[in-house]
């Protein structure tokens, strides 16, 4: 029988579980509700970033997911201080970079450069973030079966692999026509649902023997 002293307990956990679950799942459904959403809405060309969708008919799901991420990211108590101040730094990256739109590819003011400036740079601690979790915080707080651990690094490792990519095409203009930023964009958003979908033990992969 459940007992009254214990309820509290099971309410709290159950609220981690369902913060942690949330995040999971809008990172997990935004690069495919923004890239089939524009095109059922709106149609034409895809866009060349993620962020870029800011200026589609999409703009406020884009605006609306990533402060939602930001507010449960804010909300959420991890084990230690050092878990509390990831989840803070990654939330206010998440809302920044919300509000602080990318720069627009025609008629860019001032304005625009440095709300620009602004974007990348929030958008950059918002991902290091999500990465630290994944690969120092998750992988040793012992909630979970060990080989839940590799989840963890390997979400940790593509989410890195796909800034690294990002600024390397970005800089050197590789492959444009394939809209690389999109995809690198897509898939370390992707990474990151995942990761925060099998922490609310949404997926739970079987541990290794």
């Amino acid at each position: 029988m459940t007992t009254a002293t214990t309820s509290p307990q099971n309410t709290l956990v159950h609220s981690y579980l369902f913060l942690r679950r949330a995040i999971g799942l809008i990172g997990l459904a935004l690069p495919f509700v923004l890239i089939l959403g524009k095109q059922l809405v709106q149609g034409g060309d895809l866009i060349g970033s993620l962020s870029g969708y800011y200026y589609t008919e999409l703009r406020d799901v884009l605006v609306g997911a990533m402060c939602a991420v930001g507010v449960f990211l804010l909300a959420y108590y991890g084990h230690d201080f050092v878990d509390n101040v990831a989840s803070t730094v990654a939330g206010l990256g998440a809302i920044g970079l919300a509000l602080f739109p990318t720069a627009p590819d025609h008629d860019v003011t001032a304005w625009d450069r440095t709300a620009g400036v602004l974007h990348w740079v929030f958008a950059a601690v918002f991902f290091l973030s999500l990465a630290y979790f994944c690969l120092r915080l998750f992988p040793h707080d012992g909630e979970q079966p060990p080989g839940t651990g590799v989840v963890y690094r390997v979400c940790g490792v593509v989410i890195l692999a796909c800034l690294v990519l990002i600024a390397v095409t970005k800089a050197l203009g590789l492959l444009p026509a394939l809209l690389p930023a999109l995809w690198l964009e897509a898939v370390a958003v992707e990474a990151f649902g995942v990761a925060w979908l099998v922490k609310g033990q949404t997926l739970e992969p079987k541990s290794v023997r």
